[in-house]
């Protein structure tokens, strides 16, 4: 259970690191969806919980992914990069 919440955490650093970049940002919120659904995996499989609940879990973290993955294209498409720098002509 400690390597997934290190894997978590690495991936909130990340997160916090990294806060210029869109794309950096969708994959370390990827990476922390994963380490999320590896340690409630393991939590439900440990006390034999039902399991149900992990594929809600990942129909929301592909439908979040997905909405993600789409703004990133439109502001690529308008803008040119995925600098949040560029995205102060917006103010």
């Amino acid at each position: 259970m400690l390597m997934f919440s290190f894997m978590y955490l690495s991936g909130v650093l990340y997160f916090s690191f990294k806060r210029k970049h869109l794309l950096l940002m969708l994959l370390s919120l990827e990476f922390m969806i994963i380490s999320l659904f590896l340690g409630l995996s393991l939590y439900f499989y440990n006390f034999s919980y039902e399991e149900f609940f992990l594929m809600i879990f990942l129909t929301f973290s592909v439908c979040e992914s997905a909405l993600g993955l789409s703004i990133l294209v439109s502001l690529m498409r308008v803008y040119g990069n995925d600098y949040f720098s560029t995205f102060n002509l917006l103010w």
